[in-house]
């Protein structure tokens, strides 16, 4: 006789019928004078925010348990090799509609269990990740490093399924790494002025490349790709405009992006730029940033910070060009298509490998 679960088989969709109840209210054209409904709209929005964040916690921790019993179990030779089989056999046949519980999703709850049950950096976040996106962070990622990297980032920056996989496939993880190794000591300083918030590589594959022939079509083709572009640079940036005019005695000047940090409590000028980094570029940059905390800057606010994107750099040139300057600028080179994931691993194990000899050489010292 089959055995049923009240609201069997809701699992793994609960969370998906909560966010498709939350786009449709985001969606709902409530027209231009019922705005006095707004905030009756928040309480809503934010009590279903409050109950899926619950359910989803609910369901993680059972997860994390019965990946815990599977572990325990699995070691006692009084249940068999076939122990994992078996329980998946029991639940197809007592509880068909009762999703996630076959073979492989048994075995990724006890890899769940085991990978986390003594990490005390990240144990604690785990119930705030869906379980999609800790599927795809343990079956993408190569180290324990790696692992925690992604998790506190999705927590961080509430990344949905598709945009965690975007990250991922872009090498993030180690074009992160690699823009925080060691590099000469302008460009250093650099990082340390911007808060180490910029990367040396961006990914801008999501752009329209062959149209991009001039900067003002790579402005258009980020500004028609915004949500994109911020979703590779930082959630904590918010787009203020482009070709943003500021005056300089008589003489205007536009600067190509300029956005808001939350986090820094800047103002941030983007200039693009299709080809070589060029030394001229900082001494218009500093022009950028001067006027705007002259003229826009609130008191309260930090000093602006400029980022100079290009499709190459040499380092060099860089650190001779920055070497002299005195605002926080950083110079940053973008592709247009996706990086080969396996040539990044590389380049970071190189980096990893070179920087443990030189700690070696150091301790023998």
């Amino acid at each position: 006789m089959k055995k049923t679960l009240k609201n069997n088989g809701t699992f793994l969709e609960v969370g998906e019928t909560m966010n498709k109840d939350k786009v449709a209210l985001q969606n709902t054209d409530i027209g231009k004078d019922n705005h006095k409904f707004d905030d009756i709209v928040k309480i809503v929005e934010s009590a279903k925010d409050r109950a899926y964040r619950k359910v989803n916690e609910e369901l993680i921790l059972m997860y994390q348990e019965v990946g815990k019993y599977i572990s325990e179990k699995s070691k006692e030779a009084s249940y068999g090799s076939n122990f994992v089989e078996n329980v998946a056999d029991f639940f197809s046949e007592n509880y068909p509609d009762l999703k996630g519980f076959t073979r492989r999703g048994l075995y990724r709850m006890k890899q769940f269990y085991e990978l986390y049950k003594d990490d005390e950096k990240v144990s604690p976040l785990v119930t705030q990740l869906s379980w999609t996106n800790h599927l795809k962070i343990m079956s993408g990622s190569k180290s324990r490093e790696e692992r925690q990297f992604y998790i506190e980032l999705a927590v961080r920056e509430k990344y949905s399924k598709r945009e965690l996989e975007r990250q991922m496939d872009s090498g993030y993880y180690e074009r992160y790494m690699l823009s925080n190794g060691e590099s000469l000591p302008a460009i250093q300083k650099a990082k340390r002025e911007t808060h180490n918030l910029f990367m040396d590589s961006y990914v801008l594959e999501f752009l329209d490349a062959p149209k991009i022939g001039n900067e003002r079509e790579f402005q258009k083709s980020i500004l028609e790709n915004l949500k994109n572009f911020i979703l590779e640079i930082g959630k904590d940036f918010s787009f203020i405009g482009n070709e943003y005019r500021v005056q300089v005695g008589n003489h205007d000047y536009y600067i190509d992006l300029l956005f808001y940090h939350r986090g820094l409590s800047c103002l941030v000028a983007f200039e693009l730029k299709i080809g070589e980094f060029k030394p001229e570029y900082i001494g218009k940059m500093n022009l950028y940033l001067e006027a705007l905390d002259r003229e826009v800057k609130k008191q309260t606010e930090n000093p602006s910070v400029g980022v100079i994107l290009c499709a190459s750099k040499d380092d060099e040139v860089v650190e001779f060009a920055l070497s002299r300057s005195l605002s926080p600028t950083m110079v940053s080179e973008y592709t247009l298509k996706l990086i080969d994931k396996s040539l990044l691993q590389r380049k970071l194990k190189e980096y990893t490998e070179i920087a443990e000899e030189k700690v070696e050489a150091n301790e023998k010292k």
